[in-house]
């Protein structure tokens, strides 16, 4: 090819290149953004704190005081104090050693200045600075300060005051100053999230704020964390310090429960630089709670350290029955038989933990499992062989759960959806399901009385809603075991119509409906209808919760006619302002309950996706809810009062 020939190839190619980039579906070099700073931070904000709703808005605080619980985990540091300022301002103080305020040798600013905006730059990647931590991504205080509208950082180090202010999502305004003198040490940060980023809403919980820092202080025996909430009239002041930390922590678990022995078993060890801490106790109740940490992050889906935790556990209790002629030679517990009544909390410091995630909900440092089996194994021998009594209350339980178990079993496979292929008709007989096969856009409504169902039957869509009217209230799954319950005909029928199974066993997956709408009345007995409902739920099928699967539908309290014009109120507050805005000639009618409604009325105000008000369930905190469904639902009358008489405030009692 000639000289003239190969330059003409090119002004064509060149031309070729130019149209290609003029399309809108174009992607060249030009194409690739280089994001700066903390840009991309602002930019996907969920990618760093999971989302921004009120629990990405919350996780804005635990970053900030997992950076104060990192320096009292180094030793430097026992006391971190929160507060909620007006206008939801949070600061948080600790007394440790300071952020670095000496000038960064790549960053050429100062150490905290590079650690408020610059990713993955901190103390925790190998430097000696924490032997143990649970932000390992050095992602935390950097993140805060990409999604605050402002941000302030006062260190207290070297008998002098440091202050640096950031503003418009992590801006220096100018660099780090000397303000003052003093004696003190530590870092005090104080922060506005950014409504821009936070649309759902700014405002922090304190309920969800006090809940982990009370779980901090258990698993930090020792540390004082404090909550100091300064938006009310009168400022709400809590302090968490527990000397006996996990083993306090099992207690307050079990404050509302009958115990089947008065001892919290304790085990502690450190082997290879990790140190494992784990504590347990037996309740009379038919539900287990393990909860399992590292370096006092929730590993939600358990991991290693919980392996190891149950395999001791099952080996132990199976090896002193047998010894002690408890259990026949061929039989044995299996390791639901010995958790039935458990509650344990199992925490481990690890110097390099591996999660399989991002999310940090599963341990996956597989030398975990042997060191955390031998320290629970041989502790555990030595416990029962020291509390015999103990020993045999804990197996007599296991034994009764055992038997039960089997029972259960055979009632669960009465309760089994049948394959595919047996179609339509292994669907409970008075179910009336949807023409839609699509899950994503079937709904099913759990409706209380055969009046409401008939009215639901008439008014829904039946393309895509599906009604499941139950016969007045199901069994209280918390004071049941699990045999008594697949008996229950109600349950059944909502076992085999979701379809998902249940316990270990549900598959989200295989959810023929993803809603499930509780449709009760709005009175104190719709209200125990729907408890008992979210019980079941939560004991035997939370994963559908967690998925985001269930929901409460919101009937209204009052239908107000004047003339031709109808208005529904849902709330006493929407009433008053229909009285305000009618101000007479107008008639009032009061639902007391579903029923009351005909087909059209129930789809116009509940079922309409055009105008129904749903609230979804979720489940922010296991624990919480945990306890708060043993309250409500368990057989201590005390506590259940004293939480009604503390939470009335919050009710609708206007019947």
């Amino acid at each position: 090819m000639s000289q003239e020939e190969l330059q003409q190839e090119i002004l064509e190619y060149d031309e070729l290149e130019n149209e290609a980039t003029s399309v809108d579906h174009s992607y060249t070099a030009n194409d690739i953004q280089v994001l700066e700073g903390l840009e991309a931070v602002r930019l996907r904000p969920g990618m760093y704190i999971g989302s921004t709703s009120a629990r990405g808005l919350h996780h804005l605080v635990w970053e900030i005081v997992d950076n104060g619980i990192d320096e009292a985990l180094a030793g430097f540091a026992d006391e971190i104090d929160v507060t909620i300022e007006k206008g939801n301002i949070i600061a948080v103080r600790d007394n440790g050693r300071g952020m670095p305020t000496g000038i960064h040798e790549k960053t050429g600013v100062s150490a905290v200045e590079t650690i408020m905006t610059v990713l993955h730059a901190g103390g925790k990647f190998g430097g000696g600075a924490y032997k143990v931590s649970g932000g390992l991504h050095g992602v935390g205080a950097s993140v805060v300060n990409a999604l605050s509208e402002w941000l302030e950082v006062t260190v207290y180090q070297n008998g002098k005051i440091y202050y640096i202010r950031f503003e418009n999502g992590g801006h220096t305004v100018q660099p780090l100053k000397v303000i003052g003198k003093t004696k003190e040490t530590g870092t005090y940060v104080r922060f506005k999230a950014d409504p821009t980023i936070f649309k759902e809403t700014t405002e922090y919980d304190f309920e969800t704020l006090n809940t982990r820092l009370r779980q901090l202080a258990f698993l930090n025996k020792g540390i004082c964390l404090t909550l100091t909430d300064e938006r009310g009239d009168q400022p709400v002041h809590n302090e968490y310090r527990y000397a006996g930390g996990i083993i306090e922590y099992v207690k307050y678990l079990n404050r509302n429960k009958g115990m089947i022995e008065d001892d919290v078993i304790y085990c502690e060890g450190l082997v290879d630089g990790i140190l494992a801490e784990v504590a347990l106790q037996y309740n009379d109740s038919y539900q287990s709670n393990i909860y399992s940490f590292c370096n006092n992050i929730h590993t939600q889906e358990g991991g290693y350290h919980e392996d190891g935790f149950r395999l001791a556990l099952t080996r132990e209790i199976n090896a002193y029955a047998k010894k002690n002629n408890l259990l026949k030679k061929d039989e044995s517990l299996s390791q639901d038989d010995v958790k039935e009544g458990l509650v344990a909390i199992i925490s481990i410091k690890h110097p390099n933990p591996q999660y399989e995630g991002q999310t940090k909900t599963k341990l996956g440092n597989s030398e975990v499992r042997k060191i955390v089996s031998g320290i629970v194994g041989k502790q555990l021998q030595r416990y029962f062989l020291e509390n015999p009594n103990s020993a045999k209350a804990i197996i007599d339980k296991a034994l009764v759960a055992s038997k039960a178990r089997v029972a259960a079993k055979k009632a669960r496979e009465l309760t089994r959806r049948k394959s595919a292929l047996d179609g339509i008709s292994s669907l409970p007989g008075k179910l009336t399901d949807c023409s839609s096969k699509d899950a994503s856009e079937c709904e099913i409504y759990i409706v209380e009385g055969n009046s409401a169902g008939g009215s639901a039957k008439q008014g829904r869509d039946a393309r895509t809603q599906a009604i499941l009217p139950l016969r007045g209230k199901i069994i209280n799954v918390e004071k049941a075991r699990e045999h008594k319950i697949f008996d229950n005909a109600e349950i059944r029928s909502m076992i085999t119509a979701f379809g998902c199974g249940i316990k270990d066993e549900v598959d989200v997956s295989k959810l023929r409906y993803h809603k499930i709408v509780i449709m009760t009345d709005a009175d104190v007995d719709g209200a125990h209808i729907a408890t008992l409902m979210l019980t079941f739920l939560y004991r035997y099928m939370k994963p559908v919760i967690e998925g985001g699967y269930v929901y409460i539908a919101q009937p209204p309290l009052y239908k107000v006619q004047k003339g031709k014009k109808i208005l529904y109120a849902y709330k006493e507050q929407e009433m008053d302002e229909i009285r305000a805005e009618l101000k007479d000639g107008y008639k009032v009618q009061r639902y007391k309950g579903l029923g009351e409604m005909d087909a059209e009325q129930l789809w116009e105000t509940t079922m309409d996706p055009a105008n129904r008000i749903l609230k979804r369930v979720t489940i922010e905190d296991a624990e919480y809810a945990d306890s708060t469904f043993d309250l409500l639902m368990g057989e201590e009358v005390g506590p259940r009062r004293e939480f009604i008489q503390k939470n009335a405030v919050y009710a609708n009692l206007d019947f």
